[in-house]
């Protein structure tokens, strides 16, 4: 096969919809994926399902990357899906930097190396804060934080940094929190909404600097194939806001009261110390969208919100 795009991470909300685009524009794509049978009648469509995952060095999927047009690397463990130990951060790092570096490797032994290389981060790169105020304006050039979050971000995308090296065009994709009914944070907190008992997560200062999935998958579909997008990427929309403000929104969209906030206790309870990252934020802007004249189909809070619950995204 030759000409194709590689998706690794499709099982996920992000990934399952850019695939959903990919096969609209005709694209062949081939899914990197643990289970092949299972993602095949899960997220149908694709042109293959070959086995992998971030810890096989070796395999079948080796063969796939020479020929290939672009790989774009969504996947990870998830990283607050749960309980925090020591364990469950380990495995976040290692799924994340040794993926990366084994498709990395792959494509420097490709004969015909792929144009490009979309290769997924997260603005957790910056650092978390208690405040909105407590920095300015986060964007591409500002430096890295000191926090585990980061120090993942970080490493994950000097893993991906030797492919420039290559001739291959790299993206580093610093996504915010991407809003859909399908999953993340928007999904979780719907229900206690639904049932009178929505309300800020933690202090409600800390900035969420957000994303609707739709500005989410044409963001990337925009670094597949425009030359001009190289390096860091911040996919947030232009106007970050604080917890309490998303809370007041999504109770204004569905009809429900927004008084019952989730104290930081509570959260740090049910997922010990990755409680501490789920009532921080960042003040992030997309410096390198809105120089690069790209169109948010979202921008406002109140009518993304509006969007994704009448619409089920």
């Amino acid at each position: 096969m030759q000409g194709h795009i590689i998706l690794t991470g499709a099982t996920g909300v992000i990934g399952a919809e850019l695939l959903r685009e990919l096969n609209k524009r005709g694209e062949q794509v081939v899914v990197f994926v643990r289970s092949p049978q299972t993602a095949a009648s899960k997220i149908p469509g694709a042109a293959g399902y070959v086995r992998w995952d971030s810890f096989m060095e070796s395999g079948e999927w080796t063969s796939y990357i020479d020929g290939a047009k672009a790989v774009i690397h969504l996947a990870g463990k998830p990283l607050l899906d749960g309980r925090w130990n020591e364990e469950h951060k380990k495995e976040c790092y290692d799924s994340r930097i040794n993926g990366t570096r084994h498709l990395v490797r792959e494509i420097s032994k490709a004969a015909t190396k792929p144009d490009v290389f979309l290769s997924s981060s997260a603005i957790g790169y910056y650092g978390s804060f208690d405040r909105c105020d407590e920095t300015g304006d986060l964007l591409e050039t500002s430096q890295g934080g000191n926090d585990f979050l980061a120090k993942i971000c970080i490493d994950w995308e000097k893993e991906a940094l030797p492919v420039e090296g290559y001739g291959v065009r790299l993206v580093l994709l610093r996504t915010g929190i991407v809003l859909s009914t399908k999953g993340g944070m928007l999904q979780k907190m719907l229900t206690p909404f639904n049932f009178f008992l929505g309300g800020p997560v933690g202090s409600g200062f800390q900035c969420l600097s957000w994303i609707h999935i739709d500005d989410e998958i044409a963001c990337i579909l925009e670094a597949l194939g425009n030359p001009a997008y190289r390096g860091p990427v911040n996919i947030v929309s232009p106007e970050p806001v604080t917890m309490k403000e998303f809370a007041a929104s999504l109770g204004g969209v569905l009809g429900k009261p927004s008084f019952l906030p989730v104290p930081k206790f509570a959260v740090q309870l049910l997922m010990g110390e990755g409680g501490e990252y789920a009532v921080k934020g960042q003040k992030v802007r997309p410096g390198f969208l809105q120089s690069h004249g790209f169109t948010f189909r979202y921008p406002v809070l109140a009518a993304a919100l509006d969007d994704l619950v009448k619409n089920g995204k």
